[in-house]
């Protein structure tokens, strides 16, 4: 019986610590999280308001840059630059469907000062026991849709967003590990050279 105690007091103290070492992640510290990030690349996986499954690799630039460069067979390419959403849409021979970042609930985690205790922003904060789950909004116009962001800890990370946008449908991306830092150019996020690139399309 001794002998079982020795080897059991270890587990259950590791379970007593387990609660501790996971727990609800403050706003602050995920606003200081989003400050600090200026430049990530990743891999991601994309789920669709239909199901339907694509990847490929993010690119972020903060403040106001985003580059979603999606894996073949597919082409699309979409980016965030200069405040505007830009969609290549391969299958069309017309400029890139483009619209104004402020309506998009991407403008949030790529403003210049993220602030996420800010008045009426963030409308859900909860810990599933593994993360840290967020819904925020514009609180200027809620019309616009919101997104979930999903965080780990010790140290955190962004792990998934969901896109719930003013047409009702929603949009789930994974992100595999960021590589943090670093120089990225310009060019990636510059939409009119990548139209230009890309032949109108």
């Amino acid at each position: 019986m001794k002998l079982k105690h020795i080897f059991l007091a270890p587990v259950l103290a590791l379970t007593l610590a387990a609660p501790a070492a996971a727990e609800k992640l403050s706003l602050n510290a995920l606003s200081q999280y989003l400050n600090a990030m200026k430049t990530a690349k990743g891999a991601f996986t994309q789920i669709n308001d239909d199901g339907t499954i694509s990847t490929g690799t993010i690119y972020i630039k903060r403040p106001g840059k985003i580059r979603f460069e999606y894996n073949p067979p597919e082409e699309t390419l979409v980016l965030a630059s200069a405040n505007t959403v830009a969609i290549f849409d391969p299958k069309t021979n017309q400029g890139p469907e483009s619209y104004p970042l402020a309506k998009t609930p991407l403008s949030i985690i790529l403003a210049r000062t993220v602030d996420l205790a800010s008045a009426n922003m963030v409308t859900g904060h909860s810990f599933d026991g593994t993360a840290t789950v967020i819904t925020a909004q514009d609180p200027a116009h809620p019309e616009y849709g919101n997104i979930q962001l999903k965080f780990t800890g010790s140290p955190v990370e962004l792990r998934q967003w969901v896109i719930n946008d003013d047409s009702g449908s929603s949009t789930t991306v994974v992100l595999g590990e960021l590589a943090k830092g670093g120089s990225l150019p310009n060019a990636l996020f510059d939409i009119d050279a990548n139209t230009k690139k890309r032949g109108g399309r």
